[in-house]
């Protein structure tokens, strides 16, 4: 399998009005009510949280739920046209983990098995997006293609042109990250899969001016073996059409 689609549901138009204590955007819709949505995105949105842009919101009939509608996409227009940029970050890992399931990355290689939150790290205190373990009977060779492979999954949505960064600010979660996987190697494959949450950048790069830190971690991570995946998405209110991967530039 080579494409994938992941349907979004209905979706309603409006124009943000703001964001603000960072769960929080005022959204007119195109009804012309203004309503608040939740925005489940914990990060600064760098460069795609503009007020006056178009956005697509979903709605909850949950009545345990204080706010029904929830920010999920921005419109932004960094390339000369207009792109919609997806900015729930609870989305990728959910998307992430039924393209494993449909083996939708080839260089991954075999795995029969997909378990996500798995706990590992020098002091068992963190938990990896997921775990891919080689089938049974292949589990006990010593091909390296036949160990487990740890996945970490980051969303990214800032870039520069075409070129697609993460991370958006600093982040000493991310680092952390890093440095657990390196551990990892070689006993372990370790992959970073950066979801590239918008359809108009072609490569990838680390964030050297918004945490120089993780840039050298990266590399060094890469130079030990990590391996990158750097997966480009189109996004619209329709749904999530996987791309392949950007170039990386490192």
């Amino acid at each position: 399998m080579t494409d994938w689609f992941y349907p979004y549901p209905i979706l309603y138009p409006g124009i943000l009005l703001k964001r603000y204590k960072r769960f929080l955007a005022d959204v007119e819709l195109a009804s012309g009510e203004i309503v608040t949505a939740h925005c489940p995105n914990t990060g600064p949105m760098t460069g795609v949280c503009t007020p006056g842009s178009a956005v697509q919101l979903s709605h909850s009939n949950n009545p345990k739920r204080k706010l029904p509608y929830t920010l999920e996409l921005i419109q932004v227009n960094d390339n000369c046209e207009p792109t919609w940029v997806g900015v729930n970050t609870a989305l990728p890992n959910k998307v992430v983990k039924s393209a494993l399931e449909q083996h939708l990355f080839p260089e991954l290689g075999n795995y029969s098995q997909v378990k996500g939150e798995v706990v590992y790290g020098q002091d068992r205190k963190s938990r990896v997006d997921f775990c891919l373990y080689p089938p049974e009977n292949e589990t006990h060779s010593s091909g390296l293609e036949n160990r487990q492979i740890y996945l970490e999954v980051k969303n990214t949505t800032l870039c520069n042109g075409k070129l697609a960064i993460f991370p958006d600010t600093e982040t000493t979660r991310g680092q952390k990250h890093l440095r657990e996987l390196m551990a990892l190697l070689p006993t372990s494959r370790a992959v970073m899969l950066y979801f590239i949450n918008r359809g108009d950048c072609t490569e990838f790069a680390p964030g050297d001016t918004t945490d120089p830190v993780y840039g050298k971690l990266l590399r060094q991570a890469i130079a030990l073996g990590l391996e990158v995946l750097p997966c480009r998405f189109k996004i619209s209110p329709m749904g999530i059409h996987y791309l392949g991967l950007a170039q990386i530039r490192i």
